[in-house]
């Protein structure tokens, strides 16, 4: 049995920058291990797949070469930007339902995409010592002012501050430590960032999420948008500016990425993550189950 996959770059600042997906309309057919076989054939870090929902406008799975997710924000931007780019979608709001519960969508006129993630929860503070020695890099290289702590709008990952892009980019992480305290905290992986940036954004960062067979991710929509709502919250982020922000990623890579983060703020409590961008390269292929 052959399989249609359209693959595109989420996220993506540049031709050669983003994250590339997969993506499998009319996925109803399918099971969930033919999903999962999919998904490690064309071995990107996520491929979502789009079947019929009885409670939103879509249901929508998301794997990586490993296992399925509850829930993946570049997969869900390349999910609708393929519909709208093939004309199965006007621009305008839609739901989805994933794992991680029923979210928002949002397709913009130029096809870009925005999408609702959970409200965030904050959870433990890890000791920087410990997360220091599988990066690679000292305690004192790591801001001081801002706590290493697991943050999900979706997705639990620890986010990690380090005081400079020379630092992120230099770091040579220990992937096998990554996962054994990945494993420890039950989170996905580490979001490490500097509050420097390239290009005017809020941060630069990076993502390594190995205990699902992804050493380095270029452009993380669910990480970032916890990254917006944990800068909120230390007071990184000023009033006013909690609507439009914007994360650089996947530079250390060479595939730049741009992500844009939306909060709806009411009373100083974060009643909205939105999270959002564009996508090129889309392409068309066959997969031989």
């Amino acid at each position: 049995m052959k399989v249609k996959v359209y693959k595109l770059n989420s996220f993506a600042k540049t031709k050669a920058g983003g994250n590339a997906a997969g993506v499998v309309i009319d996925a109803d057919s399918l099971t969930e291990k033919e999903m999962g076989k999919i998904a490690a054939i064309l071995g990107f870090s996520e491929t979502a797949f789009i079947l019929q929902s009885d409670a939103a406008d879509f249901r929508v799975r998301f794997f990586t070469p490993k296992e399925e997710v509850d829930l993946c924000g570049h997969a869900t931007i390349a999910a609708f930007y393929t519909m709208a780019y093939l004309g199965l979608l006007k621009p305008g709001k839609y739901k989805q339902e994933t794992k991680a519960g029923i979210l928002g969508i949002e397709i913009n006129e130029d096809n870009s995409v925005m999408m609702n993630q959970s409200v965030p929860v904050f959870s433990e503070i890890i000791d920087k010592n410990e997360l220091a020695d599988s990066l690679n890099i000292n305690e004192s290289q790591m801001l001081g002012d801002l706590p290493a702590q697991i943050v999900s709008t979706g997705l639990r990952d620890i986010m990690i501050p380090v005081k400079n892009i020379e630092i992120l980019n230099a770091m040579k992480p220990d992937m096998e430590k990554i996962k054994m305290i990945s494993q420890k905290y039950n989170t996905v992986g580490y979001h490490v960032f500097t509050l420097e940036s390239l290009y005017g954004g809020k941060a630069n960062c990076r993502n390594f999420a190995p205990l699902y067979d992804i050493p380095e991710e270029s452009a993380t929509g669910t990480s970032n948008g916890a990254l917006g709502c944990y800068l909120y919250h230390y007071g990184k982020i000023n009033s006013g500016q909690e609507s439009n922000i914007v994360f650089e990623q996947g530079y250390s890579m060479k595939k730049p990425s741009e992500i844009l983060v939306s909060l709806s703020v009411k009373e100083k409590e974060i009643q909205e993550v939105r999270v959002g961008g564009n996508a090129m390269n889309l392409t068309l292929s066959e997969v031989e189950l």
